[in-house]
């Protein structure tokens, strides 16, 4: 370890596309905070996730490994109790670590409902959290409100009052001050946000619901449900970022934080919901990364990146390292199908650069070629032509 090794912050939210940030551009993203943060961050513009569905992202994310190589292939699959992940290897650095928040990679039974308190309240066991030497979260439910925390200090999973973004960031904070932790060592956290993902008409800690005007790519069949959704999401959004920003006042501006999601949403755009789709809104997500070394301040970057560069980005800097993009595309693939509504139909596998992507199907054949410089809306797939 350096004897000025940073700290570092990672903030992973849910369904967060890509687009939907205020210094992004769009215009119902009301993103204060994270717009602040982008003023000071290096915005890496065309990252993607590797897998555009929950743990599959988490699991690629956690070990910098993509699935089904790092033992998740299908939605139910636990992240194997042998894998290394970052927090292993930070702590091999002698930082204090840290996860907050869902964690979507316990053994889970597969006939249990998804949504609500029963999964909320499901102990994930020490051995199953990923080697972090604090975990205070839960496995996954999707109430935004009102939460069930168990781990370090919660033996039991405890109902915390409050929209689920504010009592995260709240006791992240109270940690990443100084409460709970005993050692002056560097510290690495990640606290990680279930919103802006469904329920999308949950209430959003006083946030109003606003009327959107849609992208040209969502057709008619698909605009009722797409306004009626957007206008919940972005509310979680909004609420978010402010929860992000409280976060943020507590870290201090010497920490390295990242800022990124799991996956986005396809919000009605081709006429598809949900994610596991290879469209844009699907797989591209925010990135941005603050105070690292080399890093430009409000600097935009084209590279390449996937989630997967995250925890060897994270490393360098821990050792006083640059990173550099390694390639000119990103992999990205669905290693199954998730049998869930709205979801992908197929497995695929292909990549994304800049200014091209290509899609193919489980047994090789092209599925989806765009020519994303000319056609950003994906509007012409040209395996077809």
């Amino acid at each position: 370890m350096l004897p000025s090794a940073p700290n570092i912050l990672w903030i992973v939210t849910t369904q967060w596309r890509a687009q939907a940030c205020g210094y992004a551009g769009d215009a119902h993203a009301r993103t204060p905070h994270l717009d602040a943060l982008a003023s000071q961050a290096v915005n890496y513009a065309q990252a993607v996730t590797p897998h555009p569905f929950g743990p599959f992202a988490r699991a690629a994310l956690l070990t910098g490994v993509p699935s089904p190589e790092n033992g998740v292939r299908d939605y139910y699959d636990a992240l194997p109790a042998n894998a290394r992940t970052i927090a292993h290897e930070m702590d091999a650095r002698g930082y204090a670590t840290a996860f907050f928040g869902k964690w979507h990679l316990a053994q889970r039974d597969p006939l249990a409902p998804l949504v609500g308190e029963a999964h909320a309240r499901m102990i994930v066991p020490p051995a199953a959290r990923g080697g972090f030497g604090f975990w205070e979260g839960f496995e996954s439910g999707f109430l935004l409100n009102d939460p069930w925390l168990h781990g370090t200090r919660l033996p039991q999973p405890v109902k915390m009052h409050g929209y689920q973004s504010d009592v995260l960031c709240a006791r992240a904070g109270e940690w990443l001050a100084g409460s709970g932790r005993t050692s002056g060592a560097p510290w690495f956290a990640i606290v990680s946000l279930e919103a802006p993902h469904p329920p999308y008409d949950a209430p959003a800690a006083g946030v109003a619901r606003r009327e959107v005007v849609l992208a040209d790519n969502v057709p008619a069949s698909a605009a009722e449900q797409a306004k009626r959704e957007l206008a919940g999401y972005h509310a979680h959004i909004e609420a978010t970022d402010r929860a992000i920003g409280r976060l943020l006042g507590t870290v201090g501006q010497d920490a390295i934080v990242v800022f990124t999601s799991a996956h986005g949403d396809m919000h009605g755009a081709h006429g598809l919901f949900r994610k596991g789709w290879p469209h844009e809104e699907s797989v591209r997500v925010p990135l941005l990364v603050r105070g690292a070394p080399a890093g430009k301040s409000g600097a935009r970057s084209e590279e390449p990146v996937s989630l997967l560069d995250v925890p060897a980005m994270t490393l360098g800097w821990a050792e006083g390292r640059t990173w550099q993009c390694p390639r000119d595309r990103a992999e990205i693939s669905m290693p199954s199908v998730v049998a869930l509504p709205h979801q992908c139909d197929r497995a695929w596998r292909g990549w994304r650069s800049a200014s091209r992507k290509e899609i193919f199907t489980a047994d090789g054949a092209p599925w989806l070629t765009f020519d994303l410089a000319g056609d950003p809306g994906e509007r012409v797939n040209l395996s077809k032509t």
